[in-house]
């Protein structure tokens, strides 16, 4: 169970939110007394990978992608040394894109 100040719950209460989805229970206290409790409607649900990304990503801790990863299979294709067809022509628009 974590606390938070009524300022704190102004000030952060997307952030706070999200906590709340990943199962926390949030006591809001005003001047060090317990006013309000806030906890999830639907029970403990899992932490989706999207929540959490995006969670971390306001915390400034996570920077998400400008362009999708690469495919597994296309991957697992060149570690095995059998690039799919048009292996060559992909990686050379990987070059000019940065990648």
């Amino acid at each position: 169970m974590r606390t938070a100040t009524i300022t704190e719950v102004r000030n952060r209460l997307g952030a706070l939110i999200d906590e709340v989805r990943t199962g926390e229970t949030i006591v809001i206290t005003d001047r060090g007394v317990p006013v309000a409790q806030i906890t999830s409607a639907v029970g403990a649900a899992d932490d989706t990978g999207d929540a959490r990304s995006s969670r971390l990503e306001r915390a400034g801790i996570l920077r998400l992608p400008a362009k999708p990863p690469l495919s597994a299979e296309y991957v697992r294709a060149i570690l095995r040394g059998d690039p799919p067809a048009g292996g060559v022509e992909a990686l050379l628009a990987e070059r000019e894109e940065g990648r």
